[in-house]
Order: structure tokens, then C-alpha cells, then sequence
């Protein structure tokens, strides 16, 4: 079973319908002791940095997640869920997120002709081998909404997207992968990446 976090992010049920069409079973929940028992947990998002890490913490969330990674059971961050796993971000200076990663999120250069935030297809360029992109080319378009990304100060990007600038589009370390892209409205490609992830053990 896939735990889906339940923080009151946004557009949560178009993750579960994700992993649904796959035929996985998948429950959106905050209960503990359903999330440490699923066999993989996601943690989506959609908004601002700040709130969702207040959320998360509200909801008692935070040693939850911590424990998952601590096990090794595979989890997937989107989105915002990408950019909670990291320190801090720009968009709320004073919110310190969950550090499990090292590294800042940081906000779209301001340049002529391109808005902000990027909505919309990009194409992925391949940092290094991961688990997640098995049988999908390099330059596959994925969708995207987000006016941050984040800027890690370990090796752990797996692919990148070109947008006002060169972006951190992925991360993996260990059983923790995480797409600043949505897998859930991505089409064929995103639905295969979620199918790589419910293959990992």
C-alpha cells in the first residue's frame, strides 16, 4: 500500500487517482500508524513553503516522516514535498524545513519574457542514473508549477530543467526520491515514473 500524507497541501487526490490507475492501492491519510506501515509513502504539495511546513507540524507529521526515512521505506516528495525536505527557502526565510537534505530553495531569476512562476511542459535533462527514470528518455517532458527549486549542496540531482535558470528538477539519496515536477499530471512519462517507484523495495 501507498501512503499518501494528508497536510491539507492541495491536490492530493490526483496523486492517489495516480497510483490508482496503476493499480496500487493508495490511501490519503495523516495517521501514523498507517503511514509507517505502507510500504511507501508520498509526500505532495502544492503553496507556500511556509505553510505546508506549518502543517506538516501541526499535524504532528514531522518525527513521522523522519522515521519512514530512517527505515529506508521508499519515499517520494512533490513538489513542495521536494522542497520541505530541505533547509529553508527564499519564500519564507523565517521556516526551517526538514533538513533532510543540505541546501536552500531559491526563487526564479527575474529575466524579460519569462514568467514566473514556470507553468507548464519542460524537458529533463539527466544528471545521473536513477531508479526513478528507468525506460524514460532523457529530454521527456514533465509538468511543472513552481516559482522555486531547490539548490542542493550535496550530489544528489538526478535531473534538471532549463527554465529563467538551470533548476534542480529531481533528487535521489538512498530510498528518498523527490520531483519538483508532477508525476500525476505528467502523462505517460509521470505514470511511469510512479510505476518505477512502486517497484522499488
Amino acid at each position: 500500500m501507498t501512503a499518501v500524507i494528508d497536510y491539507d497541501a492541495g491536490n492530493v487526490k490526483s496523486v492517489v487517482k495516480a497510483f490508482q490507475a496503476l493499480g496500487e492501492e493508495a490511501e490519503l491519510t495523516r495517521e501514523p500508524g498507517k503511514i509507517l506501515s505502507a510500504d511507501r509513502v508520498v509526500l505532495p504539495g502544492v503553496g507556500n513553503f511556509g505553510e505546508s511546513m506549518a502543517r506538516l507540524t501541526s499535524y504532528g507529521l514531522e518525527p513521522v516522516i523522519r522515521e519512514v526515512i530512517g527505515r529506508e521505506i521508499p519515499f517520494l516528495g512533490i513538489c513542495v514535498g521536494l522542497q520541505l525536505l530541505f533547509e529553508g527557502s527564499e519564500e519564507s526565510p523565517d521556516a526551517a524545513g526538514l533538513g533532510v537534505f543540505r541546501g536552500r530553495c531559491v526563487r526564479f531569476s527575474d529575466k524579460p519574457g519569462m514568467k514566473i512562476p514556470q507553468i507548464g511542459w519542460n524537458s529533463l535533462s539527466f544528471k545521473g542514473e536513477s531508479r526513478l527514470y528507468k525506460g524514460i528518455e532523457e529530454g521527456a517532458f514533465v509538468y511543472f508549477v513552481h516559482s522555486y527549486y531547490a539548490l542542493p549542496e550535496e550530489h544528489i540531482t538526478t535531473a534538471s530543467c532549463s527554465y529563467a535558470d538551470e533548476a534542480c528538477a529531481s533528487v535521489e539519496r538512498g530510498n528518498v526520491f523527490a520531483t519538483q515536477f508532477h508525476p500525476e499530471k505528467s502523462g505517460r512519462i509521470g505514470l511511469k515514473l510512479l510505476e518505477n517507484f512502486i517497484s522499488i523495495r
